[in-house]
């Protein structure tokens, strides 16, 4: 959503520590309001929901290494990182994810894009 393309888009200082803050709240809620203390989203089994945010569990990480922001960490959002963890073990989406340095790669170049457009303007 717009949080996550803010964070992506973000170019450091205040900009970014504000978009950082507003997509921590924002995983707060998720994780306390419709994670709670199940394995995943639907329950013990995934569901609609945990594919859905499955983009947090791997393309988020990857982002936050682009940008060198770390949000998605064990001390402030433990249950949301053990959901991703829980996520990315199930065979069905283990076998089926891009290989890393390929997403590593694309979002590199796609932020670098962005920065580029956020200079020119």
């Amino acid at each position: 959503g717009p949080i996550f393309s803010d964070f992506f888009r973000s170019t450091g200082g205040e900009e970014q520590e504000k978009t950082k803050k507003e997509l921590l709240e924002a995983l707060r809620i998720i994780e306390e309001q419709a994670l709670g203390d199940k394995k995943f989203f639907g329950g013990n089994a995934i569901n609609l929901v945990d594919i859905s945010y499955g983009m947090i569990a791997y393309w988020f990480k990857i982002m936050e290494e682009v940008i060198g922001v770390n949000v998605l960490e064990p001390n402030t959002l433990p249950r949301l990182c053990q959901w991703a963890q829980n996520f990315m073990e199930v065979p069905v989406i283990k076998e089926n994810i891009p290989e890393r340095h390929k997403v590593l790669a694309y979002l590199r170049h796609i932020r670098q894009k962005l920065l580029l457009e956020h200079l020119n303007k």
